[in-house]
C-alpha cells in the first residue's frame, strides 16, 4: 500500500508543467538581447567575400595550399590601381549594384604601422563590416617574407 498519496499521473503532470515553463523561459530570454545585437551581418559577409576575392585572385603568389602568401608586386599593383581607379575597383569587386552601393577601405599593415591603404576613409557612424586576415607578404626581389594583416572594411 502506498501512503504518500502521489500517483504516476501527478508525477507526469508535474514534469510536463516544469518542462513547459523551462521552454517558455528559454524562448523569452533568447529574444531579450536582440536589440543589443549588431545589425551589420550583411556588410560583414560582403567584407569576407571581398577579402577572399582580393587575396586569392588579386594578390596571391599562386602557390597551391598557401592562399595567405601574397606576391609583393601584385599587392603594389592592386593598391596602385585601387588608389587611382576607386570606382572601377568597386565595380570589379561586385559592390556596385542596381539598388545598393557599398564603399570599401583596404588596409595592409604590419607591427610597425600601415604599409598600404586604399579606398575611402571610414565614416564616423553607420554599419561597418570588417574582415581581418593574417597574411605573409613576400618581397619578390629577395624572396623574404614578412607577416602582415589585411583589413577589409565595407559600409
Amino acid at each position: 500500500m502506498d501512503n504518500k498519496g502521489q500517483m504516476h499521473i501527478d508525477y507526469l503532470i508535474g514534469i510536463a508543467i516544469f518542462l513547459i515553463s523551462i521552454i517558455f523561459v528559454f524562448n523569452y530570454t533568447s529574444g531579450l538581447f536582440t536589440p543589443f545585437q549588431s545589425n551589420s551581418d550583411e556588410v560583414t559577409l560582403i567584407a569576407d567575400r571581398v577579402s577572399t576575392n582580393i587575396i586569392e585572385q588579386n594578390m596571391s603568389a599562386g602557390m597551391p595550399g598557401a592562399t595567405n602568401l601574397l606576391n609583393g608586386t601584385r599587392v603594389d599593383d592592386f593598391f596602385n590601381y585601387a588608389d587611382s581607379n576607386y570606382q572601377d575597383t568597386v565595380d570589379l569587386l561586385g559592390m556596385n549594384g542596381t539598388y545598393l552601393r557599398y564603399d570599401i577601405n583596404v588596409t595592409l599593415e604590419n607591427t610597425t604601422g600601415i604599409i598600404r591603404s586604399a579606398g575611402k576613409p571610414l565614416p564616423s557612424h553607420g554599419n561597418i563590416g570588417q574582415t581581418i586576415r593574417v597574411v605573409m607578404l613576400r618581397n619578390e626581389s629577395d624572396g623574404n617574407t614578412s607577416d602582415a594583416v589585411l583589413s577589409v572594411r565595407v559600409w
